[in-house]
């Protein structure tokens, strides 16, 4: 799949640069610092902690020009495929990335018979709620933080139309 000279791939099993992909990711979430409590999970992404994301299901990867421009973990969950970690280089906002990578994991859904996406999204980011809901997904439900009284995210889905 390809967008404004952008390939969407599945990272390969012998994957290496998870360096490069928590920077991307910690770069992409930067401007959610101070705006969203709790702080995002990304700054305490490890090596570990992606591999096994992965393994769980996928890394997709966005390039261009060899080199990473965004990037999408998906795994199964019951009867959907679950998206996590979403991040497009900072700059890059705009461009279809995002919707790349959302279109490409429809596509592993389809793959594994799953006939829904989900992800969640922090109560705080609107602007992502309006961008998820324009990629044709809706608010489900509303979730607290262990330790959280008020809901702090959303869980938004998405059907697969085949």
């Amino acid at each position: 799949m390809t967008t404004a000279n952008v390939s969407i791939h599945r990272a390969p099993t012998d994957f290496a640069d998870w360096d490069g992909v928590r920077t991307l990711i910690q770069g992409a979430f930067a401007y959610m610092n101070g705006r969203i409590d709790p702080p995002s999970s990304a700054r305490l992404l490890s090596r570990e902690s992606m591999a096994a994301d992965a393994a769980a299901g996928a890394l997709l990867l966005a390039t261009r020009a060899d080199e990473l421009v965004g990037c999408l973990f998906v795994r199964p969950k019951d009867d959907a495929l679950y998206l996590g970690k979403l991040a497009v280089r900072s700059g890059m906002n705009g461009l279809g990335i995002g919707r790349a990578l959302v279109d490409a994991a429809r596509d592993e859904a389809v793959k594994r018979d799953l006939g829904t996406l989900e992800l969640s999204v922090r109560i705080e980011l609107s602007e992502n709620h309006a961008a998820f809901a324009r990629m044709g997904f809706v608010k489900t439900l509303e979730i607290a933080h262990p330790g959280y009284e008020r809901p702090t995210s959303i869980t938004m889905r998405a059907p697969i139309r085949r």
